[in-house]
């Protein structure tokens, strides 16, 4: 069984989908990062950045004991090597290299980009003409990379892999991030091919269940846990 200390976001997403498309029996965790259970010491116990996901796998290859693994792109690198599903075998040295560059590709830029332009135009308390133009400008840069990508096949590293259950999520918000498809033609394919896998529908379906879409804005409270918090905040936790 794994645990899964978790709240639907698309860093929270990434790893159910694997979850589910490798059939592995999990338990959802709820983390609530509105109301700053990410700050609890149970939870920087196994996930010192104080973000989730974080996951603890209680049947660890090695058969010892359970093994807490945080960062997504590390959980998900961790679960191909546990399953051997998604992510080619060091054996398969350059198909192995595409999957962890477009992975390290979406840690590094799809990801972090596509926050800040959500941060600027949907939660940010004064309105930032240069923060919005200048995040969205850049998902749209990362979008035309991926468009460019997919002309030429399915999927982001060739075949199916951790690399497009990373970066599927932080796509599949593209209207919150004002952006269109109408210039990403090949982009919008594949997010109908990832849409439709039935893995996907489970995992954005388990995430429904722990909290339900949002229909309504930020509260201040919210506002200043997720984006009041400093160093200061981790160790008045832990002390």
């Amino acid at each position: 069984m794994i645990d899964v200390h978790y709240w639907p976001t698309p860093n929270g997403h990434k790893v159910t989908i694997f979850l589910e498309e490798a059939g592995l029996p999990y338990k959802l965790v709820p983390v609530n990062i509105g109301k700053g259970e990410q700050f609890t010491p149970q939870f920087l116990a196994i996930s010192p950045n104080n973000r989730m996901p974080a996951i603890v796998d209680h049947a660890p290859r090695d058969g010892g004991a359970p093994i807490s693994v945080f960062e997504s792109g590390a959980i998900l690198i961790y679960l191909g090597e546990k399953t051997g599903k998604f992510l080619p075998g060091p054996d398969k040295v350059r198909a192995r290299k595409e999957v962890i560059e477009w992975l390290m590709w979406q840690m590094g830029g799809l990801g972090p980009m596509s926050g800040q332009a959500g941060h600027f135009l949907n939660y940010a308390p004064d309105d930032i003409p240069y923060g919005k133009k200048r995040y969205t400008q850049e998902v749209n840069r990362l979008y035309g990379v991926m468009n460019k990508r997919l002309a030429d096949c399915d999927y982001l590293a060739g075949d199916y892999s951790i690399a497009d259950m990373a970066s599927y999520p932080w796509v599949a918000i593209w209207k919150r991030l004002n952006q269109t498809m109408d210039e990403f033609p090949h982009l919008a394919r594949w997010i109908e091919r990832m849409k439709a896998r039935p893995a996907v529908d489970r995992a954005y379906k388990a995430g429904e269940k722990i909290s339900p879409p949002r229909t309504g804005g930020m509260s201040e409270e919210e506002r200043k846990i997720l984006f009041g918090q400093t160093a200061a905040s981790v160790a008045a936790v832990v002390r």
